[in-house]
């Protein structure tokens, strides 16, 4: 098969990039791959970033960006599959199959009857974003949850873990915001409660050039702190935080009740349970998909509350240890394998030949 990958966001190089690439790396090993994009040094950016194999994986002009729409169908006519990763919007194509896949409940799309009648399933990264998204859309929608590493238990040669709190996401004020300065703030007010001394709090995540401004706003705030913020790490350097890390942190949807400001699954979380690392994240989106509160991890709502539920297991080693190992189990459920498994089973029966 002749198989396409668009995504308008390859450079922020997050979730839904992780998301698109493992599943392009997957089925590069049978067929013919290529991503719609004009910067071919996407391919060694995003084998650096998330250690995916793409070295079967080619890069071709971006259509669906830059070309018009008569050359946007003559030129999907020649795949058998593409895969659209939607921005909140139904794309145009004539490919003889089509994916198309939302990382965002977009709780109203415009909804062309033929655009839509064009794709042969639509993919949701959670319950909760097909519960949240348009219903005309989200009803016919299969879940198939995201692609999560499996980043395994140190092997305790570096010595035990850090007295250490980490979050993961991209750097960003915008649409898709993580939080870190919630995060900053709560762990700089128990900090000075002395319930974090000899903490530190780590951020590591993406950063793009349209974030800057965001960015340094977050160094401003945690000058003179015990905070360290860490953009644009490799894959190894992340891993290594996860193994030396006790806590993981995440503020996404906090202060809203929009659904499409809210963690829409949760990646790294999950990355973070499958080394061990005990997560405390806000209760609300995909998160409460993967945390069950006081089960496998914590969940809050205010910023107290996240203070306080972090406390309380630093002080406790038998509830922190029973947690550690119910988050190792729990993240199990959300690998790699039952990844390509969802998708090789949606395209079982097309039988494209080219």
């Amino acid at each position: 098969m002749k198989i396409g990958f668009y995504n308008p966001y390859y450079d922020g190089l997050g979730g839904g990039e992780r998301y698109t690439l493992t599943l392009a790396s997957h089925w590069s090993t049978r067929h013919e791959v290529s991503l719609f994009w004009d910067d071919p040094n996407i391919i060694g950016l995003s084998e650096k970033r998330f250690g995916i194999d793409l070295t079967s994986v080619r890069v071709t002009p971006n259509i669906f960006k830059n070309a018009n729409i008569f050359v946007k169908l003559w030129e999907s006519r020649k795949y058998d599959l593409i895969f659209f990763l939607s921005d909140g919007s139904i794309p145009a194509s004539l490919a003889r199959h089509n994916i198309l896949h939302f990382q965002v409940p977009f709780p109203s799309l415009l909804v062309d009857p033929w655009k839509l009648k064009r794709f042969d399933a639509v993919v949701c990264n959670s319950q909760f974003t097909k519960n949240e998204l348009d219903p005309q859309v989200g009803e016919h929608a299969v879940v198939i949850y995201p692609p999560v590493q499996r980043v395994g238990k140190p092997n305790n040669k570096g010595g035990e873990r850090k007295k250490q709190i980490l979050s993961v996401g991209r750097f960003t004020g915008h649409f898709q915001a993580k939080k870190q300065e919630v995060l900053i703030e709560a762990f700089i007010k128990g900090h000075a409660k002395g319930v974090f001394d000899g903490w530190e709090l780590v951020l590591a995540g993406g950063l793009i050039p349209s974030d800057q401004l965001y960015f340094d706003k977050l160094t401003k705030m945690v000058a003179g702190t015990p905070v360290r913020l860490m953009p644009n790490i490799t894959n190894e350097e992340l891993i290594k935080l996860y193994h030396t890390s006790k806590f993981y942190w995440h503020a996404a949807g906090f202060g809203t009740d929009n659904p499409t400001q809210m963690e829409h699954f949760g990646i790294t979380t999950a990355e973070a349970m499958s080394a061990g690392v005990v997560p405390v994240v806000y209760a609300a989106g995909g998160q409460l998909e993967i945390v069950t509160d006081n089960v496998n991890g914590m969940v809050w709502r205010t910023q107290d509350e996240l203070i306080k539920k972090t406390a309380a297991l630093i002080e406790d080693n038998k509830a922190y240890s029973l947690l550690s190992k119910s988050a190792l189990t729990r993240s199990e459920d959300f690998g790699e394998v039952q990844f390509a498994r969802g998708f090789d089973a949606l395209i079982a029966g097309w039988q494209v030949k080219r």
